[in-house]
Formats: C-alpha cells, structure tokens, sequence
C-alpha cells in the first residue's frame, strides 16, 4: 500500500469519526483505483471546470467520503472543508452533489444509476468527434441492478471506445444475489475485459490507459475495508458504523502496521 494512499484511509477514518457518518469498509476498497483514475485522466484541480477534462462518475455513491478525500489530496478544496461531511447543510452530503462540490461531475446514490450517466456522455463526446473520455466505478452490489446490464449493452453496440467501466469487485453482495465471474459477463455483453489487483495502483493505471476499439471493462478485484484486517473480518458491522475514539486508533494502528 503506497503512502499516498494510506494517507488517504486515514483522513477518511478521521473524517468518519469526526462527522458520525461513513461507509468506511466500501470507501476503502477503492481508495487504490480512485488513485490510479485520476493519475489517468486529464484534469485540472485549479480548473474543474476545464472543457477538455474526462469524466470520472463514481456510480457507487455511498462511498461519496472516499471521492471527496481523494478529490481534497489532490487540490480540488481543503481537506478541513470535508469534516463537515453529512452534517445540516453542508457541501459535502453522504451522496455527492455535483452542483456543490468541485470535482463531482455526477450526482449519484440511486443504485445503477451512474453507469446509465456515463454512457451518455461518452456518446455525447462521440457524436462531438471530442477525445474526451468517460470512466465510471460501478459497485458489485449495485450491479445487481438491471439498468447496469443495459446501459453496458448499449455502450457495446454503440462501440463506445472512449468509456471505461470499473467493476468494484469486492464482494459486498455477498449476501444477496452474487454474480460469479463478472468478467465472463461483461465480455457476453460485448465489452474488452481485464481483471486486475484493485490495490496495485501501478496495474490499475496501465489498464485504465490502455486503448481499443470496444468499451473496455475492467474487475478490479478488492478488498472490503482494504487496509485495516478488523474492517476485513467484520465488514457487515462496519458498514455505515464511524470510529469511536478507541476504535479510531485502532483502526489508524492496523493501517500502520500494513499488513494486509
């Protein structure tokens, strides 16, 4: 786990246990991949607004805290702004609003409904004949939804080369309706498929990179709350639990002991 990163998990944690909101176990499952996103993309902190950027849509947006962190280590506002996080009237709601938050190109929490989003742009970006490109992080459990598998089948008949699908594959449908081998299925719908270590930032920006002639799909395969083993073993506990004081330090011990 690069420094960068763990920075990150311990902002999140600190940011969870300040504002008594979070899903922290999701968030940290794809702290990696929303690093290697925007060592990908073009953008432009001092400039969200830049009408050359890509497009990044985080469709699962419970894990909005993760977005926000991110967003904050690399410039677009202070992390001090995020601690207001889920409180009365704040900027930074648990499900991000993209009127508020610079950085924030989609506003999203209704299960499935992000992927359907980027599809969008990325034909408008194609029908433009613009290079700008569109990637978007799906959940697993949100996948159950069957307006992902639809908004796939439309980006492959359109040949939407300039999107990328991100399939969180941290098994957090575990309980419900598991998909098996959601590589095998995204390729059945028409998509170029990769799977990848979600943690290996170095991996995940190769194959967020990479070029085709298809809509590429990428399962990055992680961990749910990657970074701290008690997050791991107990993650339908934590998952909307924020960190007492005493469990905070814990949890910031585990992520300095690096050790899974």
């Amino acid at each position: 786990m690069i420094p960068d990163c763990k920075e990150i998990r311990k902002s999140i944690l600190s940011i969870s246990k300040e504002s008594g909101h979070g899903h922290v176990p999701t968030c940290f499952s794809i702290v990696e991949i929303l690093y290697a996103i925007y060592s990908t993309i073009r953008h432009d902190p001092d400039d969200p607004s830049w009408d050359q950027r890509d497009i990044f849509i985080l469709s699962k947006g419970h894990a909005s805290l993760a977005h926000y962190t991110v967003l904050a280590h690399l410039g677009y506002f202070d992390t001090q702004q995020v601690y207001s996080y889920g409180s009365f009237a704040t900027d930074f709601g648990c499900h991000a609003d993209k009127l508020k938050v610079p950085g924030i190109e989609a506003s999203t929490g209704s299960l499935g409904h992000g992927i359907g989003l980027a599809v969008g742009m990325a034909l408008a970006f194609k029908i433009e004949k613009n290079s700008r490109k569109v990637c978007v992080l799906i959940g697993d459990g949100e996948s159950n939804e069957g307006s992902v598998w639809e908004a796939t089948m439309v980006a492959a008949n359109l040949k939407l080369n300039n999107l990328t699908i991100i399939y969180d594959n941290n098994m957090s449908h575990s309980r419900g309706l598991q998909i098996q081998n959601p590589a095998e299925r995204f390729k059945a719908f028409g998509c170029r498929v990769s799977e990848a270590d979600g943690h290996d930032v170095d991996v995940l920006k190769s194959e967020i990179g990479g070029n085709g002639d298809m809509v590429r799909a990428i399962v990055a395969n992680t961990k749910k709350g990657y970074g701290c083993q008690t997050l791991i073993d107990n993650q339908y506990q934590w998952h909307r639990k924020s960190p007492t004081e005493s469990e905070f330090e814990m949890l910031i011990g585990e992520l300095d002991e690096e050790t899974v």
